[in-house]
């Protein structure tokens, strides 16, 4: 049995489009074509991955990628944004969406970035941080980050991280003071064959920081103009180590 996809589009040709093209590749394919109605079958059913259209009658994709992460769902969820949408790209990865892609585009495109999210959410992208799930705790001053629960802990009091804002974190975390390039962080978190742009990073870490201000004199990051960011530890309050 192939894995099954849900397409929440309201265009009707590009709807047929996209379900025919996925299932000429092995997947199992439904489709809705109206916000509430694609929100309740998300809620209700279980799938490998969503395609996800913004403007949709009823209720808006941003609010049902809101809506079904709140719910705690961590299905990956692709958005489908029209070219000029930006902002709404930066609003839904802010809210959780894995990847985007800009219309119009092509099948090989759609495809491309189907097989990536696939392979990274399922564990078989190498590129993708592997050690994660060890059971050590790492510690930076008053940073305290649970690989293994994908938990953090800041000054005393747990900040709730999304998946990758989290893999962010812990891939700076194992370089404190190094800075890292967007690439750096790039592959190490969404792989090597991920092909969005470096947007996608500085949105992760933007959100990250917001986080961290819990605790901004213990430890922030630093952005490194046209290189990358560093995670800083202020050493004065205590000293970094790895347990």
């Amino acid at each position: 049995m192939g894995q099954r996809l849900l397409v929440i589009e309201d265009e009707p040709t590009l709807a047929r489009l996209l379900s025919y093209n996925l299932i000429q590749e092995g997947f199992e394919v439904d489709t809705e074509d109206h916000g509430s109605a694609g929100f309740e079958k998300a809620s209700r059913e279980s799938y490998d991955l969503i395609l996800l259209d913004l403007m949709l009658p009823g209720m808006n994709g941003l609010d049902i990628l809101s809506r079904l992460r709140h719910q705690g769902l961590t299905t990956p969820i692709i958005i489908l944004t029209a070219k000029n949408g930006e902002a709404e790209v930066v609003q839904g990865l802010k809210s959780g969406a894995d990847d985007y892609i800009t219309k119009p585009f092509g099948v090989s495109e759609l495809l491309a970035r189907v097989t990536a999210v696939l392979r990274r959410t399922s564990g078989g992208d190498e590129g993708v941080l592997s050690d994660q799930k060890d059971g050590s705790k790492i510690q930076l001053g008053e940073l305290e980050i649970y690989p293994e629960k994908y938990e953090v802990i800041l000054g005393g009091q747990s900040i709730s991280l999304r998946p990758k804002e989290f893999e962010v974190l812990l891939y700076l975390s194992r370089k404190p003071g190094v800075v890292l390039t967007r690439d750096d962080l790039m592959n190490a978190v969404w792989g090597f064959d991920y092909i969005g742009g470096q947007r996608t990073v500085d949105v992760h870490v933007s959100s990250l920081r917001k986080k961290l201000e819990l605790d901004p004199d213990s430890v922030h990051i630093d952005s490194i103009r046209g290189v990358g960011y560093k995670l800083v530890v202020n050493k004065k309050r205590s000293a970094s180590h790895l347990l």
